[in-house]
């Protein structure tokens, strides 16, 4: 019995990392995102009967390729250890949710969007995407705090300044914060520096000066902190794939030694 169940989990193992396997559970991922797409247009009752009939369909392959990479893994604990895996056996659970009339119905529906983001547990790519994105926390903590600390700042002047000018973008700190936001990702920023300009010629030095801490130097802190988190994911994933194999140096004292035996054996003669 063992020994049949052995094969049986070896025989899954196999599928689960047959590319052709991934490919396939990826195009089904696509097609359960075309088809909550085409939900949300006005489509006739049949075309609508058909859709929840796939539904469920996509709903059961999902269950049944988990259920094969939770058996063709050889040692059952490590399955739950995986972050991914955890991720997708919660959302595959959800799916099961049947899409009623019911207080679950939109639950349900949440669920369903969420199916889409399984892709990032199935590309390998994605997954080192993800990893680096969640290692860079810790350092662009600081970094987003102290882009906080400037926003504030900047948001108490432009309310004690700005104030009088136009109380809808700077009524208060809270609006203030908002308009600065605005004035940062560049949405007709100059409509609001006109504005204040026109009462306080000096204020341009505000807005510059503001988008040149925070568009300019905060943001590209924020990316290159991104990018060298990134090119440490990669190197460990180099040096994880080529762990044994012999490197430059590794040959070089391999040389050296077998010149100095050499040396050795013509001094012997």
């Amino acid at each position: 019995m063992t020994t049949h169940f052995d094969s049986i989990q070896s025989k899954f193992d196999r599928l689960r990392k047959n590319k052709l396997f991934e490919l396939l559970v990826i195009a089904v991922i696509i097609f359960s995102a075309l088809m909550i797409g085409v939900k949300t247009f006005e489509i006739p009752s049949w075309l609508h009967t058909g859709l929840s009939v796939l539904d469920w369909a996509v709903t059961i392959f999902f269950l049944v390729e988990i259920s094969i990479r939770f058996i063709g893994e050889p040692r059952k604990r490590d399955f739950f250890k995986n972050g991914w895996n955890l991720f997708d056996t919660f959302v595959v659970t959800l799916s099961l949710i049947p899409v009623g009339n019911n207080d679950m119905a939109l639950i349900a529906r949440l669920v369903r969007v969420f199916r889409v983001l399984r892709m990032v547990s199935i590309i390998p790519e994605l997954r080192m995407l993800i990893n680096s994105l969640l290692k860079a926390l810790p350092q662009l903590g600081y970094v987003l705090l102290m882009m906080f600390v400037i926003f504030y700042i900047y948001a108490a002047v432009g309310t004690t300044v700005f104030g009088s000018i136009n109380r809808e973008l700077w009524g208060d700190i809270a609006i203030s914060l908002l308009t600065l936001f605005r004035v940062m990702t560049f949405e007709d920023w100059t409509d609001v520096m006109y504005e204040t300009m026109a009462v306080h010629g000096w204020s341009w030095m505000y807005f510059l000066s503001f988008i040149c801490l925070t568009a300019f130097a905060f943001l590209n802190m924020v990316i290159g902190i991104v990018v060298n988190v990134i090119e440490q994911e990669n190197k460990e994933a180099d040096a994880a794939e080529h762990a044994g194999e012999p490197t430059i140096a590794d040959v070089h004292r391999e040389l050296l030694a077998l010149k100095a035996q050499l040396t050795e054996q013509q001094r012997s003669r």
